[in-house]
């Protein structure tokens, strides 16, 4: 008995729940009484979250996780950055006045202070379970220097002096997220900072009067470093690292036919351990983009850490690239007798193939031959511990070519058989190559006759060996790029299998700019 449950407005906390059986439709609210509609209730508030579960939920076809390296990585690259960015803080002028003992009322001036340097010799990141990042800075310390003024009574002076911040504490939490495009997008949700120690040194004439009250200035240099530090942070954040992570590319455009979706399906999420980006992982058609139809399956993510980085592509993803190009109409193969080797021994024309159908060469004598080889439906594979297999079912129509250019059809042959590929990385890009193993003929269709299948055995093995596979392996050779931020190399690689999906490892190297 099947069994759905949709919404309709009512009283049901504001809503009716619609519950039907196998076509038939009774609605049903809270204030149905008797215990045949409280289980009714039940029942189709239980369906209705089930159904709901069902449809919000979205496996990712991809997946990108960074490790603690990883992490620990990309976080010396962005310290080295802000190191550089907090070094060109700039504080506003200070004044105001105070009373001093046996002085009286004093007024005095800070201003032109300038950073000489700011260094974070010990920080660490650590990704924080449904927070996003958190840095962790400790005995930071600077040096600032700047001009003075005073005035009390009817004395005016002024000097330079010296400020040695030390034992800077900061907290800084980044929340990770992703926009309407599925772009990721990271902005700082937190920031603490707290200063321990201040020293001022003044020189000039009246430089003795200021360690007088040297306390309140330097807790109000306190006050503002520490609240131009998290201002400062917040802007590097925005303007660097989210102008840097906005360079991948959600999609991208594999050739004139095809385009890739690495677009997230939902926030980074961070564990204990790692950053997980969940992405939708699908190539679709440039021309018409239609759904896929399938979902992909739940991925079982290895806990490896021995590399930076891990990209997950599942059997979706390459699966939905097989749909993409049978729908564009990629996987059309025309072959001649050009395109095959001389060392092969084959020739393609009537004559050669006459000595295995004799009518041939009566109906089309001395004539050349072509074959187109296509698909009758996308290829589909599978991924397993022992690596990616599969078994594409390929039509091979054999034509002749008459005098005048015109195709005349002799005959469709259905091929299959055993397909597996090896794997690599290489310059960012996913990138391998096939082997086919035995090839087994069926005849659909025949314009010249029946002909024995088991004669023309060898000569399709030669035809699909040195014709049609260069062709394949030389696009696979080209590769598909992996989602990359700018300036990312990739080294240390490593492939493995798994059920439903394969798993690239990599370390990383950040290629500043020249």
């Amino acid at each position: 008995m099947a069994l759905h449950a949709t919404l309709t407005n009512s009283s049901l906390f504001g809503r009716d729940i619609k519950v039907v059986w196998a076509g038939r439709a009774q609605h049903c609210t809270a204030l149905q009484e008797g215990r045949m509609g409280m289980q009714s209730v039940a029942l189709a508030c239980g369906a209705l979250a089930l159904c709901l579960a069902l449809t919000t939920a979205t496996n990712p076809g991809f997946v990108v996780r960074m490790t603690q390296a990883g992490l620990d990585y990309a976080h010396q690259q962005g310290i080295s950055i802000l190191e550089k960015e907090l070094a060109q803080l700039r504080l506003p002028d200070i004044s105001g006045e105070t009373r001093v003992l046996h002085v009286g009322k004093v007024r005095y001036e800070f201003s032109r202070l300038r950073l000489r340097d700011f260094h974070l010799p010990h920080s660490r990141i650590t990704p924080v379970s449904n927070m996003g990042l958190q840095v962790s800075i400790s005995n930071a310390f600077a040096e600032l220097d700047g001009d003075w003024r005073v005035k009390f009574l009817f004395i005016r002076d002024h000097g330079s002096f010296n400020l040695k911040v030390e034992n800077i504490y900061m907290k800084i939490v980044l929340r990770l997220g992703s926009d309407t495009t599925g772009k990721p997008t990271i902005s700082t949700s937190d920031c603490s900072a707290r200063i321990s120690k201040v020293r001022v040194l003044f020189s000039g004439k009246l430089g003795w009067l200021y360690n007088l009250f040297h306390s309140v200035i330097e807790s109000k240099l306190r006050k503002s470093l520490e609240r131009k530090v998290c201002d400062n942070v917040a802007k590097s954040v925005h303007n660097e690292l989210q102008t840097y992570i906005r360079t991948l590319k959600v999609t991208a455009r594999i050739d004139d036919k095809i385009g890739i979706d690495y677009s997230l399906v939902a926030p980074p999420r961070a564990t204990a351990q790692s950053l997980d980006a969940d992405l939708k992982g699908e190539f679709y058609s440039l021309a018409h983009r239609s759904p896929v139809p399938f979902s992909p399956l739940p991925l079982a993510f290895p806990s490896d850490h021995e590399r930076m980085v891990y990209f997950g592509a599942s059997s979706y993803f390459f699966n939905t690239a097989g749909i993409a190009y049978h729908k564009a109409g990629a996987l059309v193969f025309e072959i001649t007798e050009a395109m095959i080797p001389k060392e092969s021994g084959l020739i393609l024309d009537t004559s050669a193939f006459s000595a295995f159908i004799p009518q041939l060469e009566e109906m089309y004598p001395n004539m050349s031959m072509k074959f187109r080889l296509s698909t009758p439906t996308a290829p589909f594979l599978t991924i397993g511990p022992g690596g990616i297999s599969f078994q594409p079912i390929v039509d091979a129509q054999a034509y002749a070519i008459l005098p005048n250019s015109s195709l005349a059809p002799l005959f469709l042959l259905s091929l299959t058989g055993n397909v597996s590929a090896v794997i690599n990385v290489r310059s960012g890009r996913i990138v391998g190559s096939l082997d086919v193993g035995r090839i087994r003929l069926s005849l659909k269709d025949s314009a010249v006759g029946h002909f024995q299948l088991r004669t023309m055995q060898s000569l399709m093995n030669i035809l699909t060996s040195n014709a049609l596979l260069p062709r394949l392996n030389a696009r696979l050779d080209e590769g598909f790029p992996l989602p990359l931020l700018d300036r990312i190399q990739l080294s240390n690689i490593l492939v493995r299998f798994h059920q439903n999906f394969l798993l690239l490892g990599a370390d990383v190297r950040f290629q500043p700019r020249g």
